[in-house]
């Protein structure tokens, strides 16, 4: 059984190094000067469908103070549209442009390449026991309420 150091340690440099495959992303790969907290936004706005503000920020576990700057810059550079809740006028709810779309399969198109260079040097029952662990190792964070993340 792995120490709870060296597991810590193996998913700091994990992180780290993911962190760095998608800060190139936003350099590299759209055209768009996006930064990589701007992208983990349109990321989640997309995969949620039109959540509101607070629901993105606090499944981002930013202050919604914070996320409502990071907001309005992507809806200056057209890349969100924001619109009242039907139900709540005092809701905002958000959607990605066509804009926003374009960008985002542009980083899809740039991570995916990225990814399959991360994964060439596996086999495919390598690869697919890293995908299955990763989706095990999400329930689990989601079950122990850990991390602020409902998905």
């Amino acid at each position: 059984m792995e120490t709870v150091a060296s597991i810590r340690e193996e998913l700091q440099l994990f992180v780290r190094r993911f962190g760095l495959l998608n800060a190139s992303c936003c350099d590299e790969c759209c055209g768009e000067r996006v930064s990589l907290v701007q992208v983990r936004i349109l990321f989640e706005i997309r995969r949620t469908g039109m959540p509101s503000m607070q629901q993105v920020a606090e499944e981002l576990g930013m202050d919604i103070t914070t996320f409502s700057r990071q907001a309005k810059t992507l809806e200056a550079k057209g890349l969100i549209v924001r619109r009242g809740s039907p139900d709540d006028g005092r809701v905002s709810l958000l959607s990605l442009s066509t804009a926003g779309e374009d960008v985002m399969e542009r980083i899809d198109r740039h991570m995916a390449s990225s990814l399959e260079r991360v994964f060439s040097s596996m086999t495919p029952f390598e690869r697919e026991t890293v995908v299955k662990s990763l989706g095990l190792l999400n329930r689990a964070l989601t079950n122990a309420g850990c991390c602020g993340s409902s998905q």
